[in-house]
């Protein structure tokens, strides 16, 4: 904003010098990086100019007297620095909704199988022995083929605990080594006091935090809905769709889907947007939201379409039929 701290500087006048009938010293009327009165000329002047903050008098005297020749160029320097904030925040604005609404990766693949993780929460499960997170068709092939009292994890061939305690000691051990994801899930552990750790929110937030800081999405998830729903912290929904906000740019289709709910109170615009991006990385609860939107009216048959084509995609690329024998042996490993 140079053009608007920009003055001209006044011609210093001696404190010997006749000012009362010469009139006031404005020309452009001087700046504040000046300590010259734009009234009287005199040096010392620290009487700011309550409007634009830009001009300086000797006094309150001086102030009032040089009001007149000061307003106009005054309302100017307000009025487009007005307009250059307001250009601003468009700017800013503008550039967060690219970042916000950029269409993030693809999950990664499985490391056995080499076929598209399904979306977080289905059929996948994250093993703390080695880090590494495994979908549900790989891991019951294991337990169908290998004969042994205790499933071994299909990647590092390490028996799965039997203990909470057990496990509980892996998941610290890849916390130790910066695991940012195991700090996540250990941090959800303390939340809900499972697993047998007692309930902990600081705990659980410190964790978040700290998986965070590393940048994991599902961490932003978690410090999101503590912040929505109050969790050990007081409610503040600003501070959740922050943090959510974070949690959708790194991928979290979560937060993505909760942006959306949050939008669809006032702008089903944004929200459609949120859901759409969700529903291409198999988000199916954000499909059914856009269906809901198009049944009352509120989202096209085009919007719609897209959204079920977009599933279907993603349902092209996750479905296997050793997928689908391990969903079929148990809820707990359906991925539809």
């Amino acid at each position: 904003m140079d053009d608007i701290t920009q003055g001209i500087s006044g011609v210093g006048i001696s404190d010997n010098d006749d000012v009362s009938d010469k009139g006031s010293i404005c020309g452009s009327c001087t700046d504040s990086s000046t300590e010259i009165c734009a009234n009287c000329g005199k040096e010392g002047a620290n009487n700011t100019c309550n409007k634009c903050k830009l001009v300086k008098y000797f006094n309150a005297a001086c102030k009032k007297k040089h009001k007149t020749k000061h307003k106009k160029a005054c309302e100017e320097r307000v009025k487009r620095a007005a307009e250059l904030h307001k250009e601003d925040i468009r700017r800013a604005t503008e550039l967060h909704d690219l970042e916000l609404f950029k269409q993030p990766p693809p999950e990664e693949d499985c490391p056995i199988c080499f076929i598209r993780l399904p979306l977080i929460g289905t059929g996948r499960k994250y093993k703390a022995c080695c880090g590494k997170t495994i979908c549900s068709g790989c891991i019951y092939a294991v337990r169908r083929t290998k004969e042994t009292a205790v499933p071994l994890c299909p990647f590092s061939r390490v028996p799965t605990p039997t203990t909470e305690e057990d496990a509980i000691q892996q998941y610290e051990k890849r916390v130790d080594v910066g695991d940012a994801e195991a700090m996540s899930v250990l941090g959800s552990s303390y939340s809900t006091g499972d697993n047998g750790l007692p309930q902990d929110y600081a705990k659980a937030m410190e964790l978040y935090h700290r998986a965070a800081d590393l940048g994991y999405a599902g961490a932003y998830y978690n410090i999101g809905n503590a912040y929505c729903f109050g969790r050990g912290v007081a409610r503040d929904m600003k501070k959740a769709v922050y943090y959510h906000e974070l949690g959708a740019v790194g991928g979290h289709l979560g937060s993505r889907l909760t942006l959306g709910v949050i939008e669809a109170r006032g702008n089903i615009e944004r929200a459609i947007k949120h859901y759409l991006i969700a529903v291409k990385g198999g988000e199916s609860h954000s499909l059914k939201q856009i269906q809901n939107l198009y049944h009352d009216g509120h989202a096209t048959k085009d919007v719609y379409t897209q959204a079920l084509r977009a599933y279907q995609e993603y349902l092209g690329e996750v479905k296997s039929s050793q997928r689908d024998e391990a969903a079929a042996a148990s809820d707990e490993q359906k991925y539809l």
